[in-house]
């Protein structure tokens, strides 16, 4: 390492301009003030108004790895091995995706759209981190939630989010495109996914921090089959969903029709496609199968 001291602001100015090459000049900033809150407990104004003060050496280290990982492109949400979603805080690491705001669009969705019923069964489909359903077990407390992955790495994490969020889920390790292991869960009120949906010709568009750390097998989907999952969705919830129940999916931005088509063919009568907040049709609403 090549700072100046321990002070604050040499340690600043340094790894500032470390970031600088990846980073715009307010992302490096923001980056480092989460970064010594997470190792030195420091918060934003401490770091500003105290630039004189001498953090110890293994705090140096640990912010310098920190840097390190970042100008690999490692999002700094498995850098510190957690993240914020819909308020609550999620553990992470490579085995689940990152949430993201979408996401949270989806899970405000049927929180508003659900919070006067009680008793509830609701599925969520390839949980990943749990934030879906641990989430929605926060803010619909009386709704019983079961949540499947594939990834027992998935579960195993979504398990200890549940735990730190003080919520009891049901989860179950389900390949959901097994046709004979589906059919073995219940019927439910909601039934629940953000399925893998971008197509491989996709992944030129996409950052090297999520092709580089993201799971594959949660976003990426063949080219020539981009509605697999939704396929399943929609024929497991046309023999799985309760009357008057309701599938929530988010999708592909660009397959907005083509997704809404799969559940018309299924037999849905009640189809809503959902612009995000950035006016991209992120979520799909299906009610009411023939």
């Amino acid at each position: 390492m090549e700072v100046k001291s321990n002070k604050i602001a040499d340690i600043r100015k340094f790894y500032k301009q470390k970031l600088l090459n990846l980073y715009s000049e307010n992302e490096a900033d923001s980056l480092l003030f989460m970064l010594f809150f997470e190792f030195t407990y420091l918060r934003k104004s401490d770091v500003i108004l105290n630039p004189d003060q001498t953090i110890s050496e293994s705090e140096l280290l640990k912010i310098h790895f920190a840097v390190k990982d970042l100008l690999n492109n490692k999002p700094i949400q498995y850098i510190l091995g957690k993240t914020e979603f819909y308020g609550l805080t999620f553990k992470v690491n490579t085995d689940v995706l990152i949430p993201r705001p979408e996401t949270e669009e989806l899970v405000e969705r049927i929180i508003k759209e659900n919070n006067t019923d009680n008793n509830l069964r609701i599925l969520d489909i390839g949980t990943g981190s749990g934030c879906i359903a641990i989430s929605l077990k926060r803010y619909l407390p009386t709704a019983e939630i079961t949540a499947i992955d594939i990834s027992a790495g998935a579960l195993n994490i979504a398990a200890k989010n549940a735990i730190e969020n003080d919520v009891e889920i049901t989860f179950r390790q389900i390949d959901f495109l097994d046709f004979f292991a589906r059919d073995k869960l219940p019927d439910f009120d909601i039934i629940v996914s953000n399925p893998p949906y971008v197509r491989i010709l996709e992944k030129e568009q996409i950052k090297k921090n999520v092709l580089d750390f993201e799971p594959d097998m949660a976003l990426f989907v063949e080219n020539d089959n981009p509605f697999i999952f939704y396929n399943a969705i929609a024929a497991f919830a046309k023999n799985h969903l309760q009357a008057n129940g309701k599938v929530y999916c988010e999708i592909n931005q660009y397959l907005g029709e083509e997704t809404a088509d799969v559940f018309q063919k299924a037999g849905f009568k009640e189809i809503v496609l959902a612009e995000d907040i950035n006016g991209n049709e992120r979520i799909l609403v299906a009610g009411s199968a023939l």
